[in-house]
């Protein structure tokens, strides 16, 4: 198990920061739906997911590098972050991003991330890692999610108040979900689309 809050790396990511732009990207999905050899408009465009609700998450240390999640509320979708206290006194304000380094940085250290009461595991599996796994991007996280499943991860809250308000905090994230398809037509046509995505080639 790995002792997060010491050392460097803790440090480094939790000053990542995280603007308006950044944030959309997390909080949204896109898929490419069509693209042919037509010139028509309609012929570009790509289907964007997002919600307008996000999740807060209150992690307390409780024993020596070990952690729970005390309360989760949904908030508006560019104030989710996760605040950790712990047992000296000291908290972190962990923005999405910044828990994601964290998680990720888990990973590789553990590629099977099985259960451990860690810093990490309490982002993965409680609510930050439930909006982080809404974004395409990082999907790869709901395969730990899912093979952890509802019981067990019931275990890394403290207690059935807790857990109660992270499925209401979920539910009001999901029913915030919408949907719109996005058409776009570069200046200089089908090229210049896929221009932007391949390097020039001389001769």
């Amino acid at each position: 198990m790995t002792q997060l809050r010491k050392g460097s790396f803790i440090k480094k990511v939790k000053d990542i920061g995280m603007g308006g732009a950044l944030a959309l990207a997390l909080l949204s999905g896109t898929a490419l739906v069509s693209c042919s050899s037509n010139e028509d408009e309609s012929d570009y465009s790509y289907e964007e997911t997002s919600y307008g609700k996000g999740i807060r998450s209150y992690i307390k240390e409780v024993t020596p590098g070990e952690f729970k999640i005390v309360n989760e509320e949904s908030v508006p979708s560019d104030s989710s972050m996760a605040i950790v206290s712990y047992l000296d006194g000291h908290k972190d304000t962990l923005n999405p991003m910044a828990a994601k380094a964290l998680i990720d940085d888990e990973i590789r250290r553990n590629p099977h991330m099985g259960y451990h009461s860690g810093l990490s595991s309490m982002l993965l599996y409680g609510g930050i890692g439930y909006m982080l796994g809404r974004n395409s991007g990082y999907s790869y996280m709901n395969s730990y999610r899912d093979r952890m499943g509802d019981e067990r991860s019931r275990s890394f809250y403290s207690g059935s108040t807790a857990w109660a308000s992270s499925r209401m905090a979920a539910q009001s994230v999901d029913a915030s979900r919408s949907m719109r398809t996005v058409k776009a037509r570069p200046s200089g046509g089908r090229k210049g689309f896929f221009s932007r995505f391949s390097g020039r080639s001389s001769g």
